[in-house]
């Protein structure tokens, strides 16, 4: 057994507490020994976290990871505009290597933003996998199904793709993948699709993760058509269960809420591009009040446009605040929990937690800065002060993916001209 001691710093205990204490680590197994003051062992191997916290890897719960490559291409527009006449035309082009190579570029800044664990839902997924499996992140990923503005054939042959992409890689790259089915949204995808896909996914027990409530666009069609909430119709669809997560959700009334509740189905909060395309504000103290499992995520990077998880807590903290008008609502402790618990739960991955026997999927974070002193109150910090450049080391499944700020498992020059390369020859052809 090889093993990796974390010593000399402050832990971020599942209650939210912190406690000096050591972190040994099985790197073969890559979960946690134990957390103690004085762990009793000579490890292989040592990560220094004097003056650090060590926290739990935090879970980006929604995003696009290769949208890295579209990055300030089209800002300033309202949801539909941006995806029809900038994102959909500029995605078109995209080819395999472009999406490995906006992949790699997005796990390289998660890496140094403490980000270990992540759902993503795009296309040509087989290139986005072999780029995780590189970086030795852990991810649930899916193809993102759109049948809108197809023939029969067509939309079909998109639906069976998502389907045949996450049965194919499901436990894939030593378990650190997993897959669901990725129906874009409710209104970008029809009825019959939607309904047949879900009951074959169920019958192989994957998820099924979609877009829904984003904005008033993907609610007023549904209502006017249906005379049903857009949750109402997914759960008629079969939809929402225990295993499935939504992102967004950003209008959703009180009886959504309920049904959320009831079935368990997770619900991914993404601050940043709600306020960024003007989507509204979603009532997350009123989701945490009611049960609801809220997870965090950054969308993607066109839309946010960053993939960094503390500026993401900082977000959803702050708007919390306004959309229940009410400083004391969606509070540092409950925005740390979305981003790490909950989100893992959310999307139904281990991880979120530092406890012995649980996956070590780590972030030290370096408190020796200005703007987090005094340390008065570190779980505070976490939301309201600390940056992604602050981590000084990432673990993933016991592997360290950085140290002291230099990426282990990509090279981040290369990976930074490559991506420079791919978008110019992108924006050429588009």
């Amino acid at each position: 057994m090889n093993t990796l001691r974390i010593t000399d710093g402050q832990v971020l205990r599942p209650d939210g507490t912190v406690e000096d204490a050591d972190v040994l680590v099985d790197s073969d197994e890559g979960t946690i020994l134990d957390i103690a003051a004085d762990v009793e062992t000579d490890a292989d191997e040592t990560l220094d976290a004097d003056g650090c916290l060590v926290m739990p890897g935090l879970v980006n719960a929604h995003c696009h990871v290769s949208m890295t490559l579209l990055r300030g291409h089209a800002d300033d527009k309202p949801l539909m505009s941006w995806l029809q006449e900038d994102i959909w035309p500029t995605e078109a082009e995209l080819t395999p290597e472009d999406v490995r190579i906006g992949a790699e570029l997005g796990l390289v800044e998660m890496i140094k933003s403490g980000t270990t664990t992540f759902a993503d839902m795009y296309f040509h997924v087989p290139d986005v996998v072999a780029a995780i499996e590189e970086a030795g992140l852990r991810a649930r990923v899916g193809h993102g199904a759109v049948t809108i503005g197809k023939d029969d054939e067509d939309a079909w042959a998109d639906i069976d793709e998502s389907l045949a992409i996450a049965r194919e890689f499901d436990g894939a790259v030593d378990g650190r993948i997993r897959t669901a089915v990725m129906p874009h949204s409710l209104t970008t995808v029809g009825e019959e699709y939607l309904r047949e896909v879900t009951a074959d996914a169920h019958a192989d027990d994957i998820p099924v993760h979609y877009h829904a409530n984003e904005t008033t666009n993907e609610v007023d069609p549904i209502v006017d058509e249906r005379d049903e909430r857009p949750l109402a119709y997914a759960q008629d669809l079969g939809m929402l269960t225990a295993d499935d997560f939504v992102a967004h959700g950003v209008h959703v009334d009180d009886e959504e809420i309920a049904l959320l509740a009831a079935a368990g189905t997770g619900v991914v909060h993404c601050p940043a591009s709600n306020m960024k395309l003007a989507s509204g504000m979603a009532p997350v103290q009123k989701m945490l009040d009611a049960g609801v499992t809220v997870g965090l995520g950054t969308d993607g990077a066109a839309s946010n446009n960053d993939l960094d998880m503390f500026d993401e807590m900082r977000d959803a903290a702050m708007l919390g605040k306004l959309a229940s008008d009410d400083a004391s609502a969606v509070a540092a402790p409950d925005v740390v929990q979305m981003a790490t618990a909950g989100s893992a739960d959310a999307i139904g991955l281990p991880g979120g937690a530092l406890e012995v026997g649980g996956v070590a999927d780590i972030a030290v974070v370096d408190l020796d800065a200005p703007h987090l002193t005094p340390a008065n109150n570190l779980v505070s910090h976490l939301v309201y002060a600390a940056r992604g450049s602050d981590v000084r080391h990432t673990l993933c499944d016991g592997t360290v993916l950085m140290r002291d700020r230099e990426v282990l498992t990509l090279d981040e020059s290369a990976v930074v001209d490559r991506a420079r390369e791919a978008a110019s020859a992108l924006y050429d052809r588009v």
